[in-house]
């Protein structure tokens, strides 16, 4: 085993949080600095961007210095995947095409030294949430698509913007750990234990950083947290899975763990 595996998700760059937008660019771009040196691979495990849609000859302004870090790493040679998440599921080619970065849109068994694992962002899975999943369907649809690639680019932005503003705001994500009756990607993953041999479930989407047992006793739910408040990442070093934070003192991992900033 050369190097790392990370995995980290849900950094909303396009808008202003504990930090603003910028800042947060900056400070994911000293972390990237940081895990070059050992990764072996990276996963952006969805919303890296807090809107997002690639016309022919158009990507949205901004985010400059993220995009240039991983065209730089990259060049370097360290594989990086994107999965979409439901506030930047319209990318399209162009990570792939400029940077040979492959997007995925829905979630992906691998096996990783010998590990089992789904990686995804998590919308959409588990019980529930029937509105979002149909409005999901509706986004993924080509002909919608086609549809909105006709706006100008300057209206586009805008509309994306407003709408990103109004799902965080009719979708506040609850900041504690609501129970195995209420998880939903605890629920999707006990489902999926019930009959594949997955060792590790790793999303993003639900903006807390959780390490949760499953029933088995053995596969774990890890969810990423975010980067507007949290600053979390997992790292896998071929044997053991953790949850990290980087320059953030507030280091909660749920249910009932609490771990030391790194």
């Amino acid at each position: 085993m050369a190097g790392n595996y990370y995995f980290a998700s849900d950094f909303h760059l396009g808008i202003d949080a504990r930090l603003s937008s910028l800042e947060r660019e900056k400070q994911i771009i000293r972390w990237l600095e940081k895990i070059s040196s050992d990764a072996e691979e990276i996963y952006f495990v969805g919303d890296l961007f807090d809107y997002w849609f690639e016309y022919q000859q158009v990507v949205p302004k901004g985010f400059s210095r993220f995009i240039g870090k991983i065209s730089e790493l990259r060049d370097q040679g360290i594989p990086i995947t994107f999965f979409t998440g439901n506030h930047d599921m319209w990318m399209f080619s162009y990570f792939t095409e400029e940077f040979g970065i492959p997007v995925l849109r829905e979630p992906v068994k691998k096996e990783i030294n010998g590990k089992k694992f789904i990686i995804g962002h998590g919308d959409g899975l588990g019980p529930g949430d029937h509105g979002y999943k149909f409005i999901k369907r509706v986004f993924a649809n080509k002909l919608c698509q086609w549809a909105f690639a006709r706006v100008h680019p300057n209206l586009g932005v805008s509309i994306m913007k407003y709408w990103s503003n109004r799902s965080r705001s009719a979708n506040r994500e609850e900041k504690a750990f609501l129970g195995k009756d209420k998880e939903w990607l605890v629920q999707y993953a006990e489902e999926t234990i019930q009959h594949e041999d997955i060792d590790f479930f790793i999303f993003g989407h639900r903006h807390l950083p959780i390490d949760y047992t499953l029933s088995n006793g053995k596969s774990r739910y890890i969810n990423l947290g975010d980067w507007l408040e949290f600053n979390s990442y997992a790292k896998f070093d071929g044997q053991e899975l953790k949850l990290l934070f980087f320059e953030n003192a507030k280091t909660v991992i749920y249910p009932v763990q609490e771990k030391a900033s790194t």
